[in-house]
C-alpha cells in the first residue's frame, strides 16, 4: 500500500508516548473491500469548523501584512497545512517564497528552520548527528545526539534540487514518517510537522531534480509566478520604505493537528469520489479505456496518493468555502497543484510544446463529472 493504516506511536522509555500520526487509507485492486466508515462530526466539530474559516480568514490577513498578491499560492500552502502534507514550491528567485514560508510560520506559532541545500550538504547536516561529549565530574565519554534542523515543526529546504540525492533521501523517512533514524536509534518528529521546499525551475546546470518517488510525497506541487503590475508596484513601495508590520499568532500546533482531525470527518459524496477515481485513472495510459491523446502524451500516470491527497485536499477547501462537503469544484480547484508533478510527459509532449499543465487541462475537460445520484 502506498500508504498504513493509521497507528499509534508508543514511543521509548527516554522519548514518553509519542504523538499520534494518522495516515491515509489506500485502495487497491483484487483486495476485499472493508468499510471504512468517516467519523460523523458533532456539532461540536461543526464549531470548530466554523472557527477555522475565521482563523483562516485571519491567517490570510496575517501573510497579507508581507505577501502582496499570490492568493491562489497562499491558499493552496495553507490548505496543504491543515491537511497534513507537505508542499513543493517552484518559481524564480525573488517571488517571496521563503518570505511566505516565514511568514506562514510566525502566524501559526510553529517552530521554524530553514536549510540553504547545497551540493556539498551532507545527510548528517539536516538529520543531525552523534558526537562525543566528556563528562566534566568523571571524565567518561559517551556519545550524545545532537539534533538537526530537521527537528522543527516547519521546515524550509530551500532549493532542495541543489543538493545530491543522498541528501534530499534524507527527507524521505521524515515526510512520510514523521521520525528520523540516526544509527541504531529512531527519535519521533515533534507534531505538527511538515517540509516546505522550494526549487527554481530556470536553473538547470548543477542540480539534482527530485526523483518521481520523493516527488510524490508532497501532496502539491505550486506554481509561483511574477506578480501582476500593480502588485508588482506595491512590492516596490514597501520594500523601499520604512515600511514595518508585526505578525501576530493566530493558531498554534495543537490547533493545526485539531484541524487535521475535523478535515478528516468531512463526508465525500458517492459522484464525487467517482469523479475523483476517474480523474486519476485517466491520467494513465496503461488503462484499458485511456484516450488517444492520454496515450501520446503522457509517459506515467497518477498514482494512488494523488486520489488521497485530492480528497483530502477538497475536503480541508470545503471546509474553507463554509461547507462540511465536498463538491467537485473542490477537486477541480486543487487537480492543477496535485497532478502537475504526478504525471510525466512523453518526449512527443515535450517536442511539441504539451506541458503538464495543459494535460491536466484537457483531462479537466474531457473526463466528465459524476451525477449527485450515482453510486460507487
Amino acid at each position: 500500500m502506498s500508504e498504513p493504516e493509521t497507528e499509534t506511536e508508543t514511543g521509548t522509555a527516554e522519548t514518553g508516548p509519542q504523538p499520534v500520526h494518522q495516515k491515509i487509507l489506500s485502495q487497491q485492486d483484487n483486495l476485499p473491500t472493508t468499510p471504512v466508515d468517516t467519523p460523523e462530526a458533532t456539532p461540536e466539530d461543526q464549531r470548530l469548523a466554523a472557527s477555522l474559516v475565521e482563523g483562516h480568514a485571519r491567517l490570510r490577513e496575517e501573510v497579507g501584512k508581507f505577501i502582496v498578491g499570490q492568493d491562489e499560492v497562499v491558499e493552496q500552502v495553507i490548505i496543504a497545512i491543515l491537511a497534513g502534507g507537505h508542499c513543493l514550491l517552484e518559481g524564480v528567485p525573488g517571488l517571496a517564497k521563503t518570505m511566505l514560508v516565514q511568514t506562514l510560520s510566525e502566524a501559526l506559532s510553529l517552530g521554524f528552520r530553514r536549510v540553504q541545500f547545497t551540493p556539498d550538504l551532507m545527510p548528517a547536516d539536516i538529520t543531525g548527528t552523534e558526537i562525543i561529549q566528556e563528562d566534566p565530574e568523571t571524565g567518561r565519554r559517551s556519545f550524545v545526539f545532537q539534533e538537526g534542523p530537521l527537528f522543527s515543526q516547519m521546515l524550509l529546504a530551500d532549493e532542495v534540487n541543489r543538493t545530491p540525492p543522498k541528501t534530499q533521501a534524507a527527507l524521505l523517512e521524515a515526510m512520510q514518517e514523521h521520525r528520523v533514524t540516526v544509527g541504531h536509534t529512531t527519535y519521533q518528529l515533534e507534531e505538527p510537522f511538515f517540509v516546505l521546499a522550494t526549487q527554481n525551475p530556470i536553473e538547470q546546470e548543477g542540480t539534482y531534480p527530485l526523483p518521481e518517488a520523493q516527488r510524490d510525497r508532497f501532496i502539491f506541487h505550486v506554481r509561483v509566478e511574477y506578480p501582476s503590475k500593480e502588485e508588482e508596484r506595491e512590492i516596490m513601495r514597501r520594500t523601499t520604505s520604512g515600511f514595518k508590520a508585526e505578525i501576530e499568532h493566530v493558531l498554534d500546533g495543537g490547533d493545526i493537528i485539531a484541524a487535521q482531525e475535523i478535515v478528516r470527518k468531512v463526508p465525500v459524496p458517492d459522484h464525487v469520489m467517482d469523479y475523483v477515481l476517474d480523474l486519476v485513472r485517466a491520467t494513465r495510459p496503461a488503462e484499458a479505456d485511456a484516450s488517444d491523446y492520454v496515450r501520446e502524451m503522457v509517459d506515467w500516470g497518477a498514482g494512488p496518493r494523488a486520489c488521497q491527497y485530492l480528497l483530502l485536499g477538497g475536503k480541508v477547501r470545503a471546509i474553507l468555502q463554509g461547507r462540511f462537503h465536498v463538491t467537485d469544484d473542490d477537486i477541480v480547484a486543487l487537480a492543477h497543484p496535485v497532478l502537475r508533478h504526478r504525471v510525466v510527459p512523453t518526449f512527443q509532449a515535450e517536442a511539441d510544446g504539451v506541458t503538464i499543465d495543459d494535460i491536466i487541462n484537457h483531462l479537466l475537460e474531457t473526463v466528465p463529472r459524476g451525477e449527485a445520484s450515482s453510486v460507487l
